[in-house]
């Protein structure tokens, strides 16, 4: 057990997040997403739902500065609102990052951009088009690039 780490990062979700270098990408797959079909490193967090996975993923890894939208969401094909949930995710993304920039991609595009993607979480979110891929950016110390 550790000090001021979310109980929700389990010790292979760590690693992952650890593992992953700037311009690396996560997706925080809803429970609906064909998670184990499309990981190429697949963990589970099957009573997680992304809300809280991401707030949690977000206490520990910034979004990569340089991109333009370092944010996706999984659209939810020819509805013609928003689901609720992405008002929730952009609400959490702008308090750990300030304002930032969410490019939506149709179910297949998303799905070829996760296959790519460095791990994908499997939640039991049962939220429709909850799914989303964060790009991990640099980590900064004092404002500073942090180098050995």
């Amino acid at each position: 057990m550790l000090k001021n780490v979310p109980p929700l990062l389990s010790p292979d979700l760590l690693k992952a997040l650890s593992e992953m270098g700037c311009g690396d990408e996560i997706v925080l797959a809803d429970g609906n997403f064909p998670s184990a079909a499309v990981a190429r490193r697949l963990i589970r967090a099957d009573a997680a739902t992304i809300n809280a996975l991401l707030d949690a993923v977000l206490s520990v890894i910034p979004l990569d500065a340089q991109a333009e939208m370092p944010v996706v969401l999984m659209g939810c094909g020819a509805s013609p609102s928003e689901p609720p949930i992405w008002e929730r995710l952009r609400y959490l993304v702008e308090r750990h990052e300030g304002e930032r920039k969410f490019r939506i991609l149709e179910r297949d595009a998303f799905i070829e951009r996760a296959k790519r993607a460095y791990v994908v979480v499997a939640t039991g979110d049962r939220e429709m088009c909850a799914s989303i891929i964060l790009r991990k950016g640099l980590i900064v110390l004092d404002g500073k690039e942090f180098r050995l």
